[in-house]
């Protein structure tokens, strides 16, 4: 990795940061690694007490949100299942299926919490989440042209080094329905369906991935829309449309989580070529100029799995995530030590930032060579004073 490269968008301080000599980014790592070797040699009961107690509160929300629902006839109960049953969904996805799946509680050899057992309640088969997400995004994490992510998972733009095409004026409405249809696009995420249509992919070479799709949401669709509506008796409606929001909160949720760790304009992205031969301090190195934390409560952490620290996630997948909040203090003080940018911000303002990105760049790049300081008015703006200067010329 070119420790000299500077990426067409970075900021100041991570300009700077770029700028680190080989020799202080090993430095830097060999700190990351002892951090690592410290929190590991104290992981024990206390963390297995903690991944057991919210498993146990998953399930009691999971019971009362479904029994809400079968009364679902009367509103009060309704409104309290979909709610309890959207919490239970949350958590089981981002502070319990996600963590266990990348590892974190392996050292307690309990086959319920091994990332080889585990299920979730989700659409997306657990063998394509582990390749996609465990393997490709945590090891090429936004490399342009190896991590499908960081191209928006090949239905947005979200990298300047995409080129623009008249389809990207879509781009917020793709946003958008991503969000609201998060589980079902990260469930075929592993097809890259976009190299099919450029036939890039055969149709053999898409099959295994479908057939792992078929198998997983087919069950998953098959609980919520069919098995648990038609235990309601008359109450089905009722239960399918409570199952129904409880989906949709969670795939809101899931996705703002990982827009906000993943996309705001001040996190960098890098090339396959300045990152060939990397070592492991200039992974390290990567995950941090790559990431973004937002700050909330206690409660805003579990229910994001604890990617609230998503740097510190991306520096150490496999550590229980409830462990980050801790170690984020050292990292964070690592980061003033060696003056490399530590992105973090309110998850709003994160999230607002994201948007700005996405409508930036749904527009042509020569938008931005005559109009560098755009702000959100103007982007949102920009094809109604487009139509209204070609009448003019017209005219």
């Amino acid at each position: 990795m070119s420790t000299t490269l500077e990426s067409p968008a970075t900021t100041a301080s991570s300009t700077t940061a770029k700028k680190l000599s080989p020799a202080q980014i090993e430095a830097f790592g060999k700190e990351l690694d002892d951090l690592r070797a410290r929190i590991v040699a104290d992981l024990g009961e206390k963390d297995a007490a903690y991944i057991r107690d919210i498993v146990s509160k998953q399930k009691k929300l999971e019971v009362a949100g479904r029994g809400l629902l079968w009364a679902g006839w009367f509103p009060p109960a309704w409104i309290a299942g979909v709610t309890a049953l959207s919490l239970s969904k949350i958590i089981d996805n981002m502070e319990i299926g996600h963590n266990i799946m990348h590892g974190q509680y392996d050292f307690m050899n309990d086959p319920q919490y091994t990332s080889k057992n585990f299920d979730w309640d989700n659409t997306i088969h657990a063998d394509s989440w582990l390749y996609t997400h465990n393997y490709v995004h945590h090891t090429f994490t936004n490399i342009i042209g190896k991590d499908h992510d960081a191209t928006g998972y090949g239905v947005m733009r979200l990298a300047e080094e995409q080129p623009w095409h008249p389809i990207w004026l879509l781009n917020p409405v793709f946003c958008g329905l991503l969000q609201t249809f998060f589980q079902w696009g990260t469930a075929i995420q592993e097809l890259e369906s976009e190299k099919f249509f450029k036939r890039e992919k055969t149709w053999a070479e898409m099959k295994p991935g479908l057939r792992r799709f078929r198998d997983k949401a087919g069950k998953q669709a098959l609980k919520d829309y069919v098995l648990f509506p038609l235990l309601s008796g008359p109450g089905a409606p009722f239960t399918f449309a409570g199952n129904a929001a409880a989906n949709l909160v969670r795939n809101l949720w899931a996705s703002s989580v990982i827009w906000c760790g993943h996309f705001p304009e001040e996190v960098e992205t890098f090339s396959i070529e300045e990152t060939e031969d990397e070592s492991h301090a200039e992974w390290y190195y990567r995950q941090i100029l790559g990431s973004a934390n937002f700050t909330g409560s206690h409660w805003v952490d579990v229910l994001s799995g604890n990617l609230s620290y998503q740097i510190e996630h991306h520096l150490f997948p496999d550590i229980p995530a409830y462990r980050y909040k801790e170690i984020a203090v050292e990292v964070r003080a690592l980061c003033e030590k060696y003056d490399i940018a530590y992105h973090e911000d309110s998850m709003a303002k994160q999230l607002a930032s994201v948007w700005k990105k996405v409508f930036k760049l749904s527009l042509p790049d020569s938008f931005y060579t005559t109009s560098k300081k755009a702000g959100l008015a103007e982007i949102i703006t920009f094809p109604v004073r487009s139509m209204k200067l070609k009448q003019q010329a017209a005219a």
